[in-house]
């Protein structure tokens, strides 16, 4: 049995040594086979041999029927000392002219005429191989043919076959002996580029995720490109996280320092309305703050998300109009904006990530209502050449477009828009990306600024 934790290497000589018993067995089997065969076809010449010596001294003068056996018939079968032989001469009408005459081998005379015949039996006891051969009397009172009968024991021939099966078994052994060295000096060898990745890995350090750049074989080449592959793909996980983190820190540490500031001026402060006047600030400041915090938790999801989370089919039209909802109500009421949705009312189904999606498009909601709108706000979904488009557009100035790709980085806010985290479009363009599509910005004459995510329909796979 392997065990689950033993090595490769033990695996891999393990199933080749059973491969090797196997074959050796079967070998071993058809070693025995073999020379069983071999002993019985030498020792049935010897026993035609006789048989026919003695069929020869077969005579008749026309009245009787003799028979003169010759020594040297029994002198070959007799150089077995631990075997028997028996014998027996019958005339066509099955009279005992001479030998054994209970020996019991049936004789088949109308298969005489075609030569001897060999055949197993048994004789007191004792399992015997026999022969009968037949000799023509053409003379006798009843013409025909008279049977020789030739039987001997067993032994000798079982000698033999194990004598010529143990030789053959040594060899077998010694073969299969020097095949699994040389099987475990082939896998030791083959498995060498494995040992080689082994100990490129081993040495490096916890931040050294660059390609492992080894020449490997064509059977690990795959293996190779998945670990290259992989490693890429962390390593600019890791960036992406190292950058993100230093840019978080940055970012709370500025609204924490203005907001300890204030809090020790409100300490010092005596007048009351300069008082009132910075506790105002401390709202303002600690809401920007758990704006930025949701903002940088949510952007870390979807990060997370889009790396993990499998599609599902997302209901686009549906969804835009509950997060549109959603989002105006958590808007403060002091402003006069008219909020509209414009789409259809049947469902708009992609593969997606529907918190994903919200998430985005809450963001940009967010920002149009804050730095965008002045008297109007409007989510909008359609279709454009095999493409799902949901629109966020608003009456304000919008982003110039000279800093389009600049507010798609993080924390990267427009010039000129307003206090932000510069999160927003970031996390827009991330789940974009991460559905395959792409965000975009319009600016129109009559309609104002828009921000638009293009999302494939799934219709094209």
């Amino acid at each position: 049995m392997i065990l689950r934790g033993s090595s490769l290497f033990a695996r891999l000589v393990a199933v080749l040594a059973l491969v090797l018993a196997v074959g050796a067995g079967l070998l071993l089997a058809a070693a025995w086979a073999s020379a069983r065969l071999a002993a019985d076809e030498a020792y049935d010449r010897l026993l035609v041999g006789a048989a026919l010596q003695i069929a020869e001294t077969i005579a008749s003068d026309g009245r009787e029927i003799s028979v003169d056996p010759p020594f040297s018939a029994f002198e070959t079968l007799g150089l077995s000392p631990r075997d028997r032989i028996f014998y027996k001469v019958v005339d066509p009408a099955d009279g005992l002219l001479t030998g054994d005459a209970d020996l019991a081998v049936p004789v088949d005379r109308a298969r005489l005429a075609a030569g001897p015949v060999l055949l197993d039996a048994e004789h007191r006891g004792q399992a015997v191989r026999a022969v009968v051969a037949g000799r023509y009397v053409p003379d006798a009172a009843k013409a025909g043919f008279a049977a020789v009968v030739v039987a001997q024991t067993r032994e000798a021939r079982s000698g033999l076959a194990r004598a010529l099966t143990v030789k053959a078994s040594l060899m077998v052994l010694a073969m299969s002996a020097l095949a699994l060295g040389a099987v475990a000096v082939a896998v030791r060898a083959a498995l060498r580029p494995l040992r080689a990745i082994e100990g490129v890995l081993a040495a490096r350090g916890p931040n050294e995720l660059q390609p492992l750049g080894l020449a490997a074989p064509r059977e690990i080449h795959l293996l190779v490109a998945s670990i290259d592959h992989f490693m890429g793909r962390l390593s600019g996980h890791v960036a992406v996280m190292k950058r993100f983190i230093a840019d978080a820190a940055h970012q709370i540490r500025t609204p924490l320092t203005a907001l300890s500031a204030q809090l020790d001026l409100l300490s010092r402060e005596t007048d009351e309305g300069r008082r009132r006047d910075q506790l105002a600030r401390i709202r303002a400041r600690t809401a920007e703050l758990g704006h930025l915090t949701n903002q940088l938790l949510n952007h870390a999801m979807v990060i997370h998300r889009a790396r993990s989370v499998a599609f599902d089919p997302v209901d686009v039209a549906g969804l835009a109009r509950r997060t549109l909802i959603e989002a105006v109500q958590q808007q403060p009421g002091d402003r006069a904006v008219d909020v509209g949705y414009e789409g259809p009312e049947e469902a708009v189904t992609i593969p997606g990530d529907a918190i994903a999606l919200r998430e985005a498009l809450s963001n940009l909601i967010h920002n149009a209502y804050r730095h965008g709108a002045r008297r109007r706000l409007t989510v909008r979904v359609g279709r454009e050449r095999g493409r799902v488009l949901l629109a966020v557009e608003d009456d304000g100035p919008g982003i110039p477009s000279g800093e389009w790709a600049r507010v798609r980085e993080p924390f990267r806010a427009a010039a000129g828009g307003g206090v932000g985290s510069g999160l927003g479009l970031s996390i827009a363009a991330e789940v974009a990306a991460a559905h395959g599509g792409e965000m975009r910005f319009e600016t129109h004459s009559d309609r104002g600024f828009s921000v638009i995510l293009s999302l494939p329909d799934g219709a094209e796979a």
